[in-house]
């Protein structure tokens, strides 16, 4: 997972003033898996990510990859 993804999911559960249990509970995961996301473990399941980035009003998607321009 990327860094940026797992800040903004921490970010946006502390501007809202909730736990990470809080968290879980209103996205319908579990506790661990909160953490691990917030950790930035590479290896989650996409669709929990997305349960928990709808909170925000927000979802995961292709992004391009950033190539050198020299290319």
């Amino acid at each position: 997972m990327s860094d940026i993804l797992s800040q903004f999911i921490k970010d946006r559960r502390k501007l809202l003033g909730l736990t990470q249990p809080e968290l879980a509970d209103r996205a319908g995961v579990g506790l661990r898996f909160i953490r691990e996301v917030e950790q930035g473990k590479d290896t989650v399941r996409l669709d929990k990510v997305n349960q928990v980035l709808s909170l925000f009003g927000h979802e995961t998607g292709p992004i391009p990859i950033k190539r050198d321009p020299h290319e």
